[in-house]
């Protein structure tokens, strides 16, 4: 079984993909966290904006980097929003997550994947898609919570402005951008909850899977 989860930052699709693979036993990738790794990789090499910085940073990623807790920094989120809207780089990572998902890792009987383009590029065959999304407003709000524990700095203006920049280049970039899937099952998390929205999910991939 594979389960794609796409939507736009903070919606909270990790959470719920993360929730879902321990719930069917499915192997589970943050493919965000790829283009993160892909970022620092560039950002060590040099500007992330060139193109061929960005590839051969790609080229060199595999699955363990998505464990670096490097990853979680703000220079490297801004730099993966970048990387990500460079055509090669997305060649670049595509067999790597298409491998995870047809061949889970560890014995798992199927594989969830959450990121941007997964129902739409990465697994169009995904027996469920799901795109989770929320407003702007309650994302930015959620991604200032979790900055402020660890940079005092940030403030809501910021994270809201950055948000609106990133959202316009993942939807508007040429290839592969941010979008629904047709048969993928909408979820707006600004007013449900975790519990509702897992709830919801689950019932929908149960109806398909019965529906195969």
């Amino acid at each position: 079984m594979i389960i794609a989860v796409d939507g736009p930052a903070a919606a909270g699709k990790g959470t719920l993909a993360r929730r879902l693979a321990q719930h069917f036993g499915l192997a589970y990738l943050d493919t965000g966290s790829l283009y993160r790794a892909a970022a620092l990789r560039a950002l060590k090499r040099g500007d992330p904006r060139d193109p061929a910085v960005a590839e051969a940073a790609a080229r060199e990623v595999r699955l363990e980097d998505v464990n670096d807790p490097r990853l979680r920094a703000e220079d490297v989120a801004e730099a993966a929003s970048v990387v990500a809207a460079i055509p090669a780089v997305r060649a670049a990572l595509l067999g790597l997550q298409r491998d995870f998902a047809h061949r889970p890792p560890g014995g798992a009987k199927g594989a969830i994947l959450d990121g941007r383009d997964i129902g739409t590029v990465v697994c169009p065959d995904a027996d469920a898609k799901l795109f989770v999304t929320a407003s702007i407003e309650a994302r930015a709000e959620r991604r200032s919570r979790e900055l402020r524990g660890s940079d005092s700095g940030s403030i809501y203006p910021r994270v809201l402005q950055d948000m609106k920049l990133r959202d316009a280049r993942d939807s508007g970039r040429a290839t592969a951008p941010l979008q629904k899937a047709a048969d993928a099952l909408s979820l707006d998390t600004t007013a449900l909850d975790a519990d509702a929205a897992f709830a919801a999910a689950v019932e929908f991939i149960a109806r398909k899977r019965r529906g195969r």
